[in-house]
């Protein structure tokens, strides 16, 4: 897949459309591009709204009623305009990504629009191998959380730890790897901790071990 097609394909990604292999590799793609990083922040809350509405709909609703192409190429041109408007505030954002890949392995990437501030940080740890990404949304009990994680090495329980900048600690929310299933997995959970409150997250073991470290930025 070309560079240019990788990019075209943040709105799919995001909104869970796109075919399991296509998935992979841009996943690949965006560990290494903060602006696609970005812009799958800025779909966050259309996500949560489909999610809400899936699980609202009772079960009669024919099939055929899922989102079809028109709503994903409406939701595109949605976020297309709103980052025409905040196109500076976007760039300072990418800019402070980018320093953060230099530095390390984990980018941190906190994105500002009008709505609550969303905050990306994804990487790889050269021992476990694990990737994950964390999306925090700031809420007024404190953060709503997505955690998308690769684990090819199950099967085993696992849980995602907020570690406060006062050292504190919560889960925010635990899960179980298949056996050897390297496919991406997606979960939600929440902490009292604000997002700017959060030093970093863990991705650990039910015993404790350290899978994955990510600054919260």
């Amino acid at each position: 897949m070309r560079s240019l097609e990788r990019h075209r394909d943040v709105g799919a990604y995001a909104l869970g459309v796109l075919e399991e292999a296509d998935a992979f590799r841009f996943e690949d793609h965006l560990m290494e591009c903060p602006r696609c990083a970005a812009q799958v922040t800025e779909f966050g809350p259309a996500t949560r709204q489909l999610m809400l509405y899936r699980r609202a709909t009772p079960p009669l609703v024919h099939p055929l009623a899922a989102p079809g192409p028109g709503l994903l190429d409406r939701l595109l041109s949605g976020v297309a305009a709103r980052r025409r408007a905040g196109r500076r505030r976007l760039l300072y954002a990418v800019a402070a990504a980018v320093a953060l890949a230099v530095a390390g392995p984990g980018v941190a990437l906190h994105a500002v629009h009008d709505g609550p501030a969303v905050r990306v940080t994804a990487g790889t740890d050269e021992r476990s191998g694990v990737w994950a990404q964390v999306t925090a949304e700031d809420a007024a009990w404190g953060s709503e959380v997505e955690l998308r994680v690769r684990d090819g090495a199950g099967p085993r329980a696992c849980r995602l730890v907020a570690v406060g900048r006062d050292g504190t600690e919560q889960t925010v929310t635990s899960w179980s790897v298949p056996r050897h299933d390297a496919r991406p997995n997606t979960v939600h959970g929440g902490a009292a901790l604000h997002p700017d409150q959060i030093a970093r997250y863990e991705v650990r073991t039910a015993d404790g071990e350290r899978l994955v470290t990510l600054p919260a930025g």
